[in-house]
């Protein structure tokens, strides 16, 4: 039976937020994005079946000042220029969110890329606005799947949903919000493809597609057998193409 992912948003935040406070469960450095310091958060809204992390409850609960200042410590340690908030749905927490995004932007040291599923920015409107008070912020939202089906059966959420996500990229756009939808496209064929392509770019003919494929670590194939599906194009995580770091 698929789940209401606003009110498991609720949900989660009980358990992994304490007024300005946030669970977490690690800082590290990576390649994405030519190199950033990221900044793992636990507690999501979805359930998605090729997810990565596995730790969604586990960690402990940090303020925005001691995550800011472990992501500056790990980008000037790695000569990042860039730092994020990523492993779960950052949106979740809005307050503790803001605050960092305040920090950032009273240092003026780095770029936040904001990576997140949309479905809090894409059920309230004024979320996109107060982001758009930040200048250091980049939003990539990332879409799961190409429709109400694919979205349901990829993340077990109620099929109507997958709206929010593209109402998302609307409301960052009507605040002058910088973003760009990312698409897993791993379960897909060339019909449902073109389909999400066009729906996007009737939003903005200007935003730029990042396509997403899943990478087959061992738990992700572990997840992918549970549920009884295979993707169509995925990647060896030893073996990731470049155009997609």
């Amino acid at each position: 039976m698929p789940f209401d992912a606003l009110k498991l948003s609720h949900i989660m935040e009980k358990i992994v937020v304490k007024g300005i406070h946030r669970k977490y469960y690690r800082v590290r450095g990576g390649r994405w994005y030519g190199g950033i310091a990221t900044a793992d958060c636990c507690g999501c809204n979805l359930r998605c079946i090729f997810c990565w992390s596995k730790t969604k409850l586990m960690g402990s609960f940090y303020s925005p000042s001691q995550i800011y200042n472990a992501l500056k410590n790990c980008a000037l340690r790695r000569g990042y220029n860039q730092i994020r908030i990523s492993g779960n749905e950052p949106t979740i927490g809005k307050e503790h969110l803001l605050r960092i995004l305040e920090l950032i932007e009273v240092d003026g040291l780095f770029n936040f890329i904001l990576e997140t599923n949309g479905i809090l920015i894409g059920n309230d409107k004024n979320y996109a606005k107060d982001l758009s008070k930040f200048n250091r912020v980049h939003v990539r939202v990332s879409i799961k799947g190409t429709n109400n089906r694919e979205f349901s059966l990829l993340t077990g959420a109620l099929p109507e949903q997958f709206h929010l996500q593209l109402q998302a990229l609307r409301n960052l756009l009507d605040y002058g919000v910088s973003c760009h939808p990312a698409i897993m496209l791993s379960f897909s064929n060339r019909e449902e493809i073109n389909e999400i392509y066009r729906k996007i770019l009737e939003i903005d003919s200007k935003l730029e597609i990042e396509e997403e494929y899943v990478f087959m670590y061992p738990h992700v194939i572990e997840g992918l057998k549970k549920h009884g599906i295979s993707p169509k194009l995925s990647y060896d995580p030893n073996n990731i193409p470049r155009d997609l770091i």
